[in-house]
C-alpha cells in the first residue's frame, strides 16, 4: 500500500472573510474547544495572534516540512468562491506559482458540482492561471451529486478525490477516482463541528484506519491535511500530522502523488 498526501487550501487571510460568518463561527468553535479542555490557552493566544496578523494559512511552513521529509504532496487551490472559501484569483495564482516553484503538484479545490458550465469555467480558469494541461480536483466539503464525476471526466480532469471511502481507485470514463481514505477534520472533530478528540485518541483512530485499509488490500491510502492546521495554534492537529508522516515512514510506506499513481494504474493495464 502506497500513500498519497494532499493539502486543501481553504483560507489565505482573515480579511477575505469580512462578508461571511467564518470569523464568528471560528471564535465560537475555539471557545468551546478551550472550555472543554481540548485546546490550551497558548493555542487561543496563537489564534489571536494569527487573527490580528491577518494570516490564516501555513503554506510555507507545511511545504518546508514536506520537502524535508521527501513527501511529494499535492496542494488543491480554489479558483472560485464558495461557502468558507473566499480568497481572490490573484491570491490563487500567486500560491499556485509559489507551490509549483517549490516542486510540489497543484490541483483544483472545486466549488462547482451541479452545473457543467460552471465546472468547465473552473477547469479553464485553473488551466489558464496555472499553465498546466493535466490536473485533478477535490471538491470543497466533498460536495458532489450523481452527475458530478461524469462532468469532471467530460471537461478533462484526470483524477478526482472527493469520495470519502476506504476503496481502491476506479475509473469513470477517463477520470480516475481516488477515494479519500482519511481527512483531518473527520477524526479530530469526530461527528462534530469542533475538536472533541485528544492526540492519543486521534492517533489510535488513525492506526485503526490504516489497519482496515490493509485488510481491504488497498493499493493507495489517500490522506488529506489542511495547511491551516500546521501551526502551534492547532497543536493537536500539527503534532498529529508530524506523527503520521513519521509513523508511515518508519513502517516502510512509500509516498507518491496522484499523477504517479495514475501512471502505475495505466501501465498495469
Amino acid at each position: 500500500m502506497k500513500v498519497i498526501i494532499s493539502h486543501d487550501v481553504d483560507h489565505v487571510s482573515v480579511i477575505e472573510h469580512k462578508k461571511d460568518l467564518i470569523i464568528p463561527k471560528f471564535w465560537i468553535r475555539s471557545l468551546i474547544e478551550f472550555s472543554l479542555g481540548y485546546i490550551s490557552y497558548s493555542e487561543i493566544r496563537g489564534r489571536l495572534s494569527d487573527f490580528f496578523h491577518n494570516k490564516w494559512h501555513n503554506l510555507e511552513e507545511l511545504m518546508k516540512f514536506d520537502k524535508e521529509k521527501d513527501i511529494p504532496s499535492i496542494f488543491s487551490i480554489g479558483v472560485s468562491k464558495g461557502r468558507g472559501l473566499s480568497y481572490s484569483l490573484r491570491d490563487a495564482k500567486f500560491w499556485i506559482k509559489k507551490i509549483l516553484g517549490e516542486g510540489f503538484k497543484v490541483g483544483v479545490h472545486g466549488i462547482a458540482f451541479e452545473s457543467y458550465a460552471d465546472i468547465k469555467l473552473e477547469y479553464e480558469t485553473f488551466k489558464k492561471i496555472s499553465g498546466l494541461d493535466r490536473f485533478g480536483i477535490r471538491m470543497h466539503y466533498l460536495k458532489a451529486n450523481n452527475e458530478t464525476f461524469e462532468m469532471f471526466d467530460k471537461v478533462g480532469y484526470i483524477y478526482d478525490s472527493s469520495v470519502y471511502d476506504l476503496k481502491n481507485p476506479f475509473k469513470i470514463g477517463n477520470l480516475w477516482e481516488f477515494p479519500l481514505c482519511l481527512m483531518d477534520g473527520y477524526i479530530v472533530n469526530r461527528n462534530s463541528h469542533y475538536q472533541n478528540q485528544n492526540l492519543k485518541q486521534i492517533k489510535e483512530t488513525t492506526k485503526e484506519m490504516i489497519e482496515e485499509a490493509f485488510k481491504k488490500n488497498l493499493k493507495y491510502f489517500t490522506f488529506l491535511f489542511h495547511d491551516r492546521y500546521f501551526s502551534n495554534s492547532f497543536k493537536s492537529w500539527k503534532d498529529w500530522y508530524i506523527w503520521v508522516i513519521e509513523h508511515l515512514k518508519s513502517n516502510g510506506f512509500e509516498f507518491i502523488n496522484y499523477r504517479e499513481a495514475i501512471e502505475e494504474l495505466e501501465n498495469k493495464k
